[in-house]
C-alpha cells in the first residue's frame, strides 16, 4: 500500500507539470456508474483529493491524472477521458456561473464505513453491502456488542442493515416461525441480550438505537433502508412502553401503547400508530406497503432538483443520470408522507401516492438518510431469493442513491478557483 501511494504521489507531481486531469462522466454515457464511485473511494484512500461536479453530466468526478488511476479505470471498465489544464479551467469556469445550477465539491478523505449487521447468515441480502462489495468499497461489520462498546467512534458513516429495533424479529413469526433460521435468530438474540445484561431483546435493541442516535448527534452520518429506518424511530418513540406481543417477549403488550409513544424522540416520523397484530408483517402505519395501489409498471418516484450552489448536501445525495427512479418493494416500501416530521427534507417521492421514498435530515452535528424499499433492482425480493447480480445492473439509478451517501461524508464545500 505504501509503495502504491508513493507511486501515485510521484505520478501526481508529474501530472501537475502537464496539468492533466481524469474526467469521469456520470451521465448516460458511463459504462459502470457503480464502479465509478468505488474508484473515487480508492483514490481518496491514496490521500488524493477529487472534485465532485454536481449536476454536471450526471454528477461527474474530476481527478488529478496519474497512470495508476487511469489503469484502475480500465480495469474497472469505467468510461473516462483525460482533459488538459485548459479544459479543466473551462469546465470549472462554466460551473461557477451564478445562472448555472451546478457546483464543484472537493472530496478529501475516504470515510470510514461500518455496517450494522448480525454476524450469522440470514436468508436475505442487503442492498448496501451488495453495492459496496461490487463497487469495491471497504467496510467493517458491527453488531450490538460493538455498538454498545462505543466502537462507532472509529467510523464516519454507518448503515443499518435490514433490522428490527423493536425486538419483534422482523415480525416474521406468522410466516416463518416454524423455520430453523427464524428459531436460530430468536435464540441468538435472546442469548445476546442476557449476556449483555438485558431482560428482553427489545431492551437491548433500544439501547443500541439510542447509542446510534447519540452517534449522529456527535456528527456521525447514518443511512438506513427498508425496516432499518422505521423500526429505528418506532423503538425510540416506544422507550418505556411494551409494544411487543407475548409471542415475542413472553408478556402482554401495553394496550394503550399508541397514547404513550413519544414522537419527540424520533428522527423522521411522528403521529404514527403501531400495528398490534403479531402475525401481520408490518410495524406501523409509517409504511405504505399494504395501502398503496400501484402496478409494478407504474411504480416510480421522482428525485427533487436542488440548488447545487445553495443546497449542496441534498444536491450530492440526489446526483443521478435519471430523475425518475423505478420503485421497488420491501418490508418498508415507502414512507407515509403525512407522518413525516415537517423539518425533514423529502428528496424523492411519488406525490400521487402521498408517499416519500428518499428522505434526509440533520440531528445535532450529524445527518441521517432513510431510503424505502429493499433492493433497487429486484421489485419484490422475497426471503430466500438469490442476491441481485450487480454485474447485470452497473448503471442502476436506484443503487446510485446509496453510493451518493457513501461519498457524502468525504465532501468539503470550497469556493471554486478558476
Amino acid at each position: 500500500m505504501i509503495k502504491i501511494k508513493l507511486l501515485i504521489i510521484n505520478l501526481l507531481v508529474a501530472s501537475q507539470i502537464f496539468g492533466a486531469s481524469i474526467l469521469i462522466p456520470m451521465d448516460d454515457t458511463q459504462t459502470d456508474h457503480l464502479k465509478a464511485y468505488g474508484l473515487v473511494y480508492w483514490v481518496l484512500k491514496q490521500d488524493v483529493s477529487a472534485w465532485w461536479l454536481l449536476n454536471y453530466n450526471g454528477g461527474s468526478f474530476m481527478i488529478p491524472f496519474a497512470e495508476a488511476i487511469e489503469t484502475e479505470c480500465l480495469i474497472r471498465n469505467i468510461r473516462y477521458q483525460i482533459i488538459s489544464n485548459t479544459q479543466q479551467e473551462s469546465i470549472l469556469a462554466s460551473i461557477s456561473q451564478p445562472s448555472v445550477n451546478q457546483d464543484a465539491v472537493q472530496l478529501n478523505k475516504a470515510p470510514r464505513i461500518a455496517v450494522y449487521s448480525p454476524k450469522e447468515a440470514l436468508p436475505w441480502d442487503d442492498a448496501v453491502t451488495l453495492v459496496l462489495t461490487y463497487a469495491e468499497v471497504e467496510y467493517d461489520v458491527l453488531y450490538d456488542r460493538e455498538i454498545l462498546e462505543d466502537n462507532l467512534k472509529n467510523y464516519d458513516w454507518l448503515h443499518m442493515h435490514h433490522e428490527d429495533f423493536t425486538g419483534q424479529y422482523g415480525k416474521f413469526y406468522g410466516a416463518y416461525g416454524h423455520t430453523a433460521w427464524y428459531r436460530n435468530q430468536v435464540a441468538n438474540a435472546e442469548k445476546d441480550a442476557r449476556d449483555m445484561g438485558f431482560d428482553k431483546v427489545s431492551q437491548l435493541k433500544l439501547a443500541v438505537a439510542k447509542t446510534i442516535k447519540a452517534y449522529v448527534l456527535r456528527g456521525g452520518f447514518l443511512f438506513a433502508m427498508c425496516s432499518g429506518a422505521d423500526s429505528f424511530d418506532i423503538a425510540l418513540a416506544a422507550e418505556g412502553v411494551d409494544i411487543c406481543h407475548d409471542i415475542y417477549d413472553g408478556d402482554p403488550a401495553d394496550p394503550d401503547m399508541d397514547s404513550k409513544l413519544d414522537y419527540s424522540k424520533c428522527l423522521a416520523f411522528t403521529d404514527f400508530k403501531i400495528v398490534k397484530n403479531p402475525l401481520e408483517y408490518e410495524y406501523s402505519d409509517i409504511d405504505a406497503t399494504q395501502t398503496r395501489k400501484v402496478t409494478e409498471h407504474d411504480d416510480v418516484f421522482t428525485l427533487f432538483e436542488f440548488s447545487a450552489k445553495w443546497d449542496p448536501v441534498p444536491s450530492m445525495l440526489t446526483q443521478n443520470h435519471s430523475s425518475v427512479i423505478r420503485g421497488f418493494m420491501g418490508q418498508t416500501t415507502a414512507f407515509n408522507s403525512e407522518l413525516i416530521k415537517p423539518e425533514v427534507l423529502i428528496m424523492g417521492d411519488n406525490k400521487a401516492l402521498k408517499e416519500a421514498r428518499y428522505i434526509h435530515g440533520t440531528f445535532g452535528e450529524g445527518t441521517w438518510t432513510f431510503y424505502g424499499g429493499h433492493d433497487p433492482e429486484d421489485y419484490r425480493h422475497y426471503v430466500g431469493d438469490e442476491p441481485t447480480m450487480l454485474d447485470l445492473h452497473p448503471n442502476s439509478p436506484g443503487y446510485r442513491l446509496i453510493l451518493n451517501n457513501i461519498l457524502f461524508p468525504a465532501a468539503k464545500k470550497k469556493k471554486l478557483k478558476t
